[in-house]
């Protein structure tokens, strides 16, 4: 098929190599501009842009693609090089801009999306960090038709993928990122066989998945031992987690479950109660969260054992 490709981080670029590799014709990819990353802070191209250059593709990156909208120069762009491209179908994964109705409607299938959860369950921004916050047990990937809500077009293709508990928002994005990959070409081959069988979004179960701030990245010791280490490994590795240790920020970069605790014992959330290389036990409510992983500010990940070697910390320290 003609394709327009619409992406940016690397989710979205294993899909756009996938499709690549079995033959499609990609006539077009849109991705975000540039973004300033790095310590120079200097301007950088994002994954899909990388990959569709490398492989001589067009790239468009309008700041908008809304005609009405607060840059209506790079949406009439936009829109010229969608009406040139004569795609049978787009396919958008992790692009991070909003599609008017004139953007779905132009090619000839419409628009597939990959969406990194069961839906209707977490639809919106962030559903991986959301899934593993939230504790649930498994995850999976959705083949959707485009409509012009927030994720809530019929379903065309989904699969389950169970979360495990060792799963950070990066291990699992990884492997949602390649089961995406391989959905969106069977639609695209059933597609082209007249065989797709659209399936509207159960009423029932629906959550949204609300993009992740840098402000909720802080610990608060006072919550459960569960909830503690759940955050931890879902803001891995963006934003990831942090506390307080005398004026100064640690991140957490892993943690697991440590032993129950006395009602006298945790009493005073956040305290440092024992340090082993194995992990610095932390009091959370009815457990110890076991921090095997941190990070001081300019200083590289370790874990316990190395961070201790250079950074001591004493037993009743208060953490946050």
């Amino acid at each position: 098929m003609k394709l327009i490709f619409a992406g940016t981080p690397e989710f979205a670029a294993v899909a756009l190599k996938a499709l690549q590799a079995a033959g499609h014709d990609i006539v077009l990819v849109l991705s975000q501009p540039d973004r300033p990353a790095g310590r120079g802070m200097k301007l950088q191209a994002s994954p899909v842009k990388q990959f569709a250059l490398a492989h001589g593709m067009v790239v468009a990156q309008p700041r908008s693609l809304r005609l009405d909208g607060k840059y209506p120069e790079d949406a009439q762009a936009g829109a010229l090089a969608i009406d040139a491209a004569q795609a049978d179908a787009m396919v958008v994964a992790a692009y991070g801009l909003i599609l008017p109705q004139w953007v779905l409607d132009k090619p000839r299938l419409g628009c597939f999306n990959i969406h990194a959860s069961l839906l209707p369950s977490w639809r919106g921004a962030a559903p991986i960090h959301r899934a593993i916050e939230a504790g649930d047990a498994q995850t999976g990937v959705t083949i959707m038709q485009m409509d012009a809500g927030l994720d809530t077009g019929d379903m065309l293709l989904t699969q389950a993928l169970p979360i495990l508990p060792t799963d950070t928002t990066g291990t699992l994005q990884d492997r949602l990122a390649d089961l995406g990959a391989q959905l969106m070409v069977q639609t695209l081959e059933l597609a082209a066989q007249r065989s797709l069988q659209p399936v509207p979004q159960p009423l029932d179960g629906i959550s949204y998945a609300h993009k992740v701030d840098k402000a909720e990245a802080a610990i608060d010791w006072a919550q459960s031992a569960h909830t503690v280490i759940q955050r931890v490994r879902a803001f891995n590795p963006f934003p990831g987690a942090s506390t307080t240790l005398n004026g100064e920020t640690l991140k957490i970069w892993a943690a697991e479950l440590g032993d129950s605790l006395s009602a006298a014992e945790f009493a005073v959330s956040g305290k440092i109660v024992a340090l082993a290389p194995t992990g610095i036990a932390v009091v959370a409510i009815n457990f110890i969260v076991n921090i095997t992983e941190l990070q001081r500010p300019g200083g590289k990940r370790l874990s316990s054992a190395e961070f201790l070697r250079g950074n001591p910390l004493q037993v009743g320290q208060v953490l946050g």
